[in-house]
């Protein structure tokens, strides 16, 4: 398959994922792209994110303490993934929000969040699910769970727990959030929400509010996006500029010729090595400056 086939491919899944295509009209496009059920299922398998990849940080890492449930002790606290280095222990460390795509709270970001522990960090990742019964092991089911959410019951929650994270034993008074496509978005809206509650806060590939919301944001803010994400980007980057006018401490970088979900590293056809260890690499050293 061609370079310009597979990225109209990859065009059409996000506009099926993360827009209005029915599934309907998202199969006969792929089945007439290429050239088949068969063959269209396996290129949709490409794309999409594969449950069975194999974990980066694995999940009986020996370095890690790893645990599920509750995440507070509030009552309607969110459940969740918590990941902390054992070195850590006796020490005061920042914590940092791990915030899922619209696929919710799966092994995939359960990873993510064991990589952020690595890097140094009391690592949560929440299953904004929760309210409606956790995240499903479908994963379609779970966008459409997704869009029942409240999204400002949702982010107060978020904010909820900033709070709780600052009154740990182990805490040094700083919390950021990491988010990935929903979570991204997420990210920027929590940033909004939480005020100076929030110390930092990275957004990989996430759409952003009104860039009037833009004055509200405390928190330093890094914007990791990807080049051939118009979607995003039509919001990102005012949002962005909005950020600079007002005189807010961001950074945005956006990585060239690559597609939306570019670090997730269990979607085949959208994953790039490059340009994730590199955005990595960013969020790190941002996470570094701001939260120690």
């Amino acid at each position: 398959m061609d370079a310009r086939t597979r990225q109209t491919a990859i065009d059409l899944y996000d506009r099926f994922t993360h827009g209005s295509m029915g599934r309907r009209a998202f199969m006969a496009d792929m089945t007439k792209l290429a050239g088949g059920v068969a063959a269209a299922n396996a290129l949709i398998a490409s794309i999409a994110a594969s449950p069975a990849a194999a974990a980066i940080v694995p999940v009986d890492d020996p370095r890690l303490i790893t645990k599920r449930g509750p995440l507070g002790q509030q009552q309607g606290a969110l459940n969740g993934y918590i990941a902390v280095p054992r070195t850590a222990a006796g020490k005061k460390i920042g914590s940092v929000i791990v915030i899922h795509e619209n696929r919710g709270l799966n092994a995939h970001i359960e990873d993510v969040t064991r990589r952020v522990a690595l890097a140094g960090y009391f690592a949560v990742a929440p299953d904004f699910l929760t309210p409606l019964g956790g995240t499903p092991t479908n994963e379609d089911k779970a966008r459409e769970e997704i869009g029942k959410l409240n999204l400002e019951e949702s982010v107060a929650s978020a904010v909820a727990l900033t709070d709780h994270l600052r009154t740990l034993d182990h805490a040094n008074g700083k919390v950021g959030a990491v988010g990935f496509c929903w979570g991204g978005a997420f990210v920027n809206r929590l940033a909004v929400a939480a005020g100076d509650k929030l110390d930092a806060g990275v957004s990989f590939y996430g759409s952003a509010p009104d860039p009037s919301q833009a004055a509200r944001v405390k928190a330093p803010l890094l914007l990791l996006l990807a080049g051939l994400d118009q979607r995003v980007n039509a919001t990102a980057l005012p949002w962005a500029e909005a950020l600079k006018k007002s005189s807010h401490s961001v950074t945005a970088i956006t990585y060239p010729d690559v597609n939306h979900a570019f670090h997730n590293d269990t979607s085949a056809e959208r994953y790039n090595k490059a340009a994730a260890d590199k955005a990595w690499g960013e969020a790190v050293g941002f996470f570094k400056r701001h939260l120690t």
